[in-house]
């Protein structure tokens, strides 16, 4: 935001007056004229579209050329028609939430051959398959909070299920990896997870998957759903069920599309962080990294501009910040 004035010469001076500026690699440091494209796991996912549009947002803040393009399906190997693409077109980073963490590798790396930089955010790959990956939120902090939720919903006692996005979703997998740790504690010995549902992303197969939940167990206290899509659907069916005051339902949804959910007395709380902080960061670290500011190394340091400066960890994660919990208390005071 102080773009033309980090060009002068007295640039250390300014810096060190203007305390809220990161002048190790700020945006007046960028290339100018990077091509970045976003590869979403859906081009029709609400959660998608949010994270992308903040990225969007941010490639205008730093003079890039930004595009969104992807599938409208979540499989496996969905989105690798659409990387082989941005490879011929020669875009100096692709930035992707990955829908398998194996499937797109070789094709990345293909990318990355060619000089491209490639960031995964909000759904990792193997390592190999990137040189960053911007995460939501600690992965283990995510699923253990699921638990303490659901826990606390129930009463500390009762059978509950899982209403994912795809079987092979690296995010979803490791988060509910995470779930069933926090479950071995001794405090939830009177909870048991009787099922994981996939309903793979998908509004019309999540709504059903969740009739054929309640149908199968007859005793379910709570479906947790750690996707935007599962929650949504999951909340629509039982609003109008007879489950509506007996079966929570909480995960990771946004304040918008949840809201009528909580006002009706369907959802009483679920959790989330702000997916177009998430895109917004992705774009950044992805023109860093475009720019030769950064190398991927852990301890590096770049700006992100409106989100401050922010230093990668091992492996090359960059975390964007713990989720919050939405509830009747606090849910309008966001919009997104």
């Amino acid at each position: 935001m102080f773009k033309p004035l980090l060009r002068h010469t007295g640039t250390a001076a300014l810096c060190a007056a203007l305390l809220a500026v990161s002048c190790a690699v700020s945006a007046a440091d960028l290339k100018s004229g990077l091509k970045i494209a976003f590869v979403p796991k859906q081009i029709n996912n609400p959660y998608e579209v949010i994270a992308d549009d903040g990225g969007m947002a941010a490639i205008k803040e730093f003079g890039g050329v930004g595009k969104v393009v992807g599938p409208s399906d979540a499989g496996a190997s969905s989105q690798v028609q659409y990387i082989n693409t941005l490879i011929t077109q020669h875009q100096d980073a692709i930035v992707i939430a990955a829908n398998d963490a194996n499937a797109v590798v070789p094709y990345l790396k293909k990318a990355m051959g060619q000089g491209i930089k490639v960031v995964t955010f909000d759904s990792d790959t193997a390592p190999e398959g990137r040189q960053l990956f911007v995460n939501q939120a600690n992965a283990e902090g995510i699923g253990r909070g699921q638990v303490q939720l659901v826990s606390k919903l129930m009463g500390g006692e009762g059978e509950f299920a899982v209403l994912s996005a795809t079987p092979n979703a690296t995010n979803q997998n490791t988060w509910i990896k995470w779930m069933q740790e926090e479950l071995k504690k001794p405090e939830y010995s009177k909870i048991k997870l009787v099922k994981i549902a996939y309903g793979n992303d998908d509004d019309q197969k999540s709504f059903v998957e969740t009739q054929g939940l309640l149908q199968a167990y007859p005793n379910l206290k709570a479906i947790v759903a750690p996707t935007t899509v599962g929650i949504a659907a999951a909340a629509r069916y039982i609003s109008s069920s007879s489950s509506k005051g007996k079966v929570a339902v909480t995960g990771l949804g946004t304040p918008n599309q949840m809201r009528a959910f909580v006002k009706n007395g369907t959802v009483t709380a679920f959790q989330l962080w702000d997916p177009n902080q998430l895109g917004y960061l992705a774009a950044y670290a992805a023109a860093a990294l475009s720019s030769g500011k950064i190398s991927g190394k852990e301890g590096e340091s770049f700006d992100a501009g409106k989100l401050g400066k922010r230093t990668i960890g091992p492996q090359g994660e960059i975390i964007l910040g713990p989720p919050t919990t939405f509830d009747a208390s606090n849910i309008d005071n966001f919009n997104f």
